[in-house]
């Protein structure tokens, strides 16, 4: 009951504080999402010696990149993002990123606030399934585990407790497994449609594919050794 309710309270508390997909420039913003992303993919996965194994990543169905998320807390801790995902497809392949918005949080007394960079690999198909039929609370609509991290968690006992989702965070330059029970994952379908011209480009043909999305998927292809037909 804990993890509906807080997600419910905690979109009430951030709602007049996100972004709108419909205002401002939406196709640049758009844009500079997918090349944070990217960068951040990039980041992570070049801390030598202690990024995600590549080995989870090669298993993972999908995968999602929030960079620049807030954490800010006054009395009830909050959280919001937006990101974006992609998963596997028919033969596969990774497919174009689907964007995301995260909002969480918890309660105690605190105060301050935070940017820091999440991904979420997702090891299971009803994983992938459950965000795609609607929001997805972690730890409630599925379970997640902070992630392992470093090239030896690969044959480690945390990589094999079997959880839907792991969860990784970086900030001020630390990277490790991050606890985001009760966090709300949910498709953006306002910028999906306002960059492909769909509302969920991984349900529907998108009209149109820009080169930084086909980077993105190009990127998770390479960190997760596998080669992907629209990387040249």
């Amino acid at each position: 009951m804990r993890y509906l309710l807080i997600p419910l309270l905690i979109f009430a508390f951030l709602t007049p504080l996100m972004p709108s997909s419909a205002s401002g420039d939406t196709a640049r913003s758009d844009r500079a999402r997918i090349e944070a992303a990217t960068a951040v993919m990039h980041d992570i996965m070049s801390i030598r010696d202690n990024s995600i194994p590549q080995g989870m990543l090669k298993d993972a169905y999908g995968i999602a990149v929030f960079p620049g998320v807030l954490k800010a807390a006054f009395i009830i801790g909050a959280r919001y993002g937006q990101g974006i995902f992609v998963t596997r497809d028919a033969h596969g392949n990774w497919s174009n990123p689907s964007f995301l918005t995260l909002a969480g949080g918890n309660f105690g007394f605190q105060a301050g606030a935070e940017s820091t960079d999440l991904i979420l690999v997702f090891m299971t198909k009803n994983s992938v399934e459950s965000l795609g039929n609607g929001d997805l609370t972690l730890g409630a609509t599925v379970s997640v585990a902070a992630g392992p991290v470093g090239r030896a968690a690969q044959a480690s006992t945390d990589v094999k407790l079997k959880a839907e989702i792991y969860s990784y965070s970086k900030t001020r330059g630390l990277f490790a497994g991050i606890a985001l029970d009760g966090t709300v994952v949910r498709v953006d379908t306002d910028a999906n449609y306002a960059y492909y011209g769909v509302r969920d480009p991984l349900k529907t043909a998108a009209a149109r594919v820009p080169a930084d999305a086909k980077r993105f998927s190009c990127v998770v292809a390479q960190y997760t050794g596998e080669p992907n037909k629209v990387c040249s």
